[in-house]
């Protein structure tokens, strides 16, 4: 039985890993030893209830106002054990988060092979976004199979000396993911979600959390969009506002009280998904999402200076605004009056999968280890 070990943290990461658990435990010759470490608690179990994936092991390290530091040494302690018992022929980790780093590095200790999904994202600014970019770089420099969602992201790999046997494009799992999630029937269980009037109203989706963007410029971007609700008696803003307390005080403190925002808890992601089926356009400072809205034909604003997706600007579905008020009011306004930009950034095709990201990394690793003779047929544009 060839055993493949699976380890995430965060809700992010079990969204996009949920198409991929759920193929491999399909399978009749694959042992799957799911190992999370609870890096998010609430919001992670919530997509495994969604996605009726039940851990093998649960290291549950979260603690309230936890250090990276801390996450570090809680995964690295905790997860030892089990590899050691266990003894996966491959840990699978994805992304960029702590819990994928400290996995990795586990692994290579115990002389385990290491598969990266949605490997190969860079901004080459180790601070931006902080501490992903230094995660998935060294990530990376311990994984032997890199899932690749684009073909830039296998090109980044290939210049930092990735041998090209060991790089597969895929596009991205989230994209496997969410097509299973939307489902235009779907009723919110947040009744004022089902109030919105999406057909006669222009409703922005909101999400800002990014430990970069804390402070200061999260209070820029709050006021920015306090002055488009101000504008604009046609809007509508649904924020789900993290559990971050920096984010919920600023949140209050600029948008609170206005009638055209609605805060609302951080929603599950059955719920998310709709909602972003169903909104206008979408501000974010998250990366998911400038992977998910396009392939829903929704333009994105990213409220960053940097991305590790340059292949959705490229493609025209999002546009980098920063944190600077008047560019996003700016940007923002156009996107609201102006219908042919709007619909060009609609329109333009989703650089980053086709739902098939998940059956393509298994076929990988079958080919990999000899398990299979057939070869896997990257994902391609078009």
């Amino acid at each position: 039985m060839f055993k493949i070990m699976p380890v995430f943290g965060t809700r992010p990461e079990a969204i996009k890993m949920a198409p991929l658990i759920k193929l491999l435990e399909a399978q009749e010759k694959i042992k799957v030893i799911t190992t999370v470490t609870a890096q998010h608690r609430e919001m992670l179990d919530q997509v495994l209830d969604l996605f009726k994936i039940k851990p093998v092991y649960d290291l549950d390290i979260m603690k309230p106002g936890q250090s990276l530091i801390e996450i570090t040494v809680g995964v690295l302690s905790k997860i030892e054990q089990i590899i050691g018992q266990e003894k996966p022929d491959l840990i699978l980790v994805h992304g960029d988060t702590s819990t994928t780093f400290v996995s990795s590095l586990a692994a290579f200790y115990h002389r385990i092979p290491v598969g990266h999904v949605e490997a190969g994202l860079r901004t080459y600014n180790k601070y931006s976004p902080f501490p992903e970019e230094m995660n998935r770089k060294l990530t990376g420099c311990l994984a032997d199979l890199h899932f690749a969602p684009t073909q830039t992201a296998k090109e980044a790999l290939q210049k930092e000396g990735v041998p090209l046997d060991r790089i597969v494009v895929t596009g991205n799992t989230v994209i496997d993911a969410l097509l299973q999630t939307v489902d235009k029937s779907y009723i919110f269980q947040d009744e004022e979600l089902n109030t919105l009037d999406f057909a006669k109203k222009k409703v922005i989706l909101l999400t800002a959390h990014r430990r970069e963007n804390l402070g200061v410029r999260m209070e820029h971007i709050f006021q920015a969009v306090r002055k488009i609700v101000d504008k604009n008696p046609g809007v509508e803003v649904v924020f789900p506002v993290h559990l971050n307390p920096l984010v919920q005080e600023a949140a209050r403190q600029v948008l609170g009280g206005l009638e055209q925002v609605k805060l609302v808890p951080p929603l599950e992601y059955k719920a998310f998904a709709n909602l972003m089926d169903r909104c206008y356009l979408v501000l974010t400072d998250s990366g998911g999402l400038q992977e998910e809205a396009p392939a829903l034909g929704k333009p994105v604003l990213v409220l960053r200076d940097t991305t590790e997706r340059p292949e959705a600007v490229t493609a025209g579905t999002v546009k980098l605004v920063g944190t600077d008020p008047e560019k996003i009011i700016a940007e923002t306004t156009s996107l609201l009056v102006n219908s042919d930009l709007y619909w060009k950034m609609a329109a333009a095709v989703n650089p980053y999968g086709d739902g098939k990201a998940a059956e393509r990394i298994l076929q990988a690793i079958r080919y990999y280890f000899k398990l299979s003779s057939q070869p896997v047929k990257e994902f391609k544009l078009g």
